[in-house]
């Protein structure tokens, strides 16, 4: 005979984690989004050094664009 089918709930298909955003977001223990900035690659001489020390610092996301962002990364 064959086997009895397992129950389990509808989960199908399985929701992707979106390949961009992993590379470019991070959830702080706290749920906040952090992120880099942009701007810090090249063409730097043109830019004052306060301008490039702030984007140094790690940005978080506002939370309207949060939501986004954690759609998209589904296991977060």
């Amino acid at each position: 005979m064959g086997a009895t089918p397992i129950p389990r709930e509808d989960k199908m298909p399985k929701m992707k984690t979106h390949s961009g955003a992993k590379k470019r977001f991070r959830v702080t223990g706290s749920g906040k989004v952090k992120y880099k900035h942009s701007g810090a690659r090249h063409i730097l001489t043109k830019k004052t050094t306060k301008r490039k020390r702030n984007l140094r610092q790690n940005g978080i996301l506002k939370e309207t664009e949060e939501f986004h962002v954690k759609r998209m990364l589904v296991k977060a």
